[in-house]
């Protein structure tokens, strides 16, 4: 088997030699020497595990750790980790890794018929139906978000506002990075509901640290009867928020897509808020010109 030039990228310290990333994400390493033969294949590049991606480029060198001393052999001239990943260049590296997706969770809650389907929809799909139907348990979209250059999957459940559902609260709260509160501007048992929902939240969640867990308020329907169905006034739910804790607060209307957007930005970086920081593993490297001894590589977070 043989590969054109061009769909390689050259050694960056040996004239005439290839490496190519096979399989992206999921893949090997090639090394090809000049005659444009594979020469050798190095293991996977990053693995998944407990539903964490690890950075890939710490697999890159796990599996070049164990078999330096063959690479040598085969080479035929002294190789470092590090010279023979620069082809990617340390940069790239640590763009990859901290661009790697990562899941966030948000559940939606308030009394049936506020809306909370029609704003998932709308912020997900862009689409708005004006037949109700009634959500049965809980159903949950999901959307690719960007942020500070950092890709994440925002998963948006929707719960039935119905109180005999309310029972499956445990099964789908738990593991929330955000809960987003709605009710209908035009409805004023559903603005009164809005504590009640969220200790019901507070409760079947658990979260470690219940004062300062991540609300959002959603008034609702804002576009109805041009305003004037109009009950809850947004002095009456800002002054709300404030007494939770200045939750913040938008005016919505699922149906024009007014402030949809707006919202999820401000949801999606408060889950983000919530989610804890991973500390930046860090592995051992290998001196080959010691003979393969491992130099521990100091870690550290920012606190």
């Amino acid at each position: 088997m043989r590969l054109q030039e061009n769909s390689l990228l050259r050694h960056p310290n040996v004239p005439g030699w290839y490496i190519r990333e096979c399989g992206s994400w999921i893949g090997s390493l090639e090394v090809w020497n000049p005659g444009g033969n594979r020469l050798l294949l190095l293991g996977c590049l990053h693995q998944i595990i407990s539903g964490n991606t690890r950075p890939f480029f710490y697999y890159f060198f796990l599996s070049l750790s164990v078999s330096l001393n063959r690479i040598q052999e085969i080479l035929g001239f002294s190789v470092s980790i590090l010279s023979l990943s620069l082809y990617l260049s340390l940069e790239l590296l640590s763009t990859m890794a901290s661009r790697r997706r990562m899941l966030l969770k948000v559940i939606i809650l308030g009394d049936s018929g506020v809306g909370k389907t029609s704003l998932m929809n709308q912020y997900v799909n862009r689409k708005f139906s004006n037949q109700y139907k009634a959500t049965i348990g809980a159903d949950f979209l999901t959307k690719e978000v960007q942020f500070e250059d950092r890709l994440f999957t925002l998963q948006i459940w929707d719960t039935a506002g119905q109180e005999r559902f309310q029972s499956l609260g445990v099964a789908f709260y738990r593991g929330a990075d955000c809960c987003v509160l709605v009710y209908d501007v035009n409805v004023a048992k559903s603005f009164e509901n809005l504590n009640n929902w969220r200790e019901e939240f507070l409760i079947q969640a658990s979260p470690s640290d219940p004062e300062n867990f991540p609300f959002v308020v959603l008034g609702n329907k804002i576009d109805v009867d041009g305003g004037n169905s109009r009950v809850v006034s947004e002095k009456k739910a800002k002054a709300w928020c404030a007494s939770k804790g200045n939750i913040p607060y938008f005016e919505t209307s699922a149906k024009e897509g007014f402030n949809v957007e707006a919202a999820f930005q401000c949801i999606a970086k408060n889950a983000l808020k919530n989610e804890p920081e991973e500390e930046m593993y860090l592995p051992d490297t290998i001196d080959v010109a010691d003979g393969g001894g491992r130099q521990q590589r100091s870690t550290g977070c920012e606190c």
